[in-house]
């Protein structure tokens, strides 16, 4: 789960790694913060993919109301995330 206090770490050690570099244990833990992020950042995708269902034109399905919906959700959730 990406929560703010990971992302001020993660934001932390990247502005000091480009102003005064990197211990061997920040350079680990930088890695393991990246592995949480772009776990959680897979998630979110799969989730949104997983929602998505294709109709056909031509036929009207009642559940697609219901899968817009979630589908807007994640949507908002992905935006939260990259703002």
């Amino acid at each position: 789960m990406i929560t703010p206090e990971l992302l001020a770490r993660i934001n932390e050690l990247a502005r000091k790694k480009r102003t005064q570099g990197l211990t061997e244990s920040e350079k680990l833990e930088q890695r393991r913060l990246y592995d949480i992020y772009l776990s959680a950042i897979r998630g979110q995708v799969i989730n949104l993919l997983d929602s998505i269902e294709f109709v056909d034109e031509q036929q009207q399905n009642p559940q697609s109301t219901k899968k817009k919906k979630v589908l807007h959700q994640t949507t908002l959730s992905l935006e939260q995330v990259y703002h």
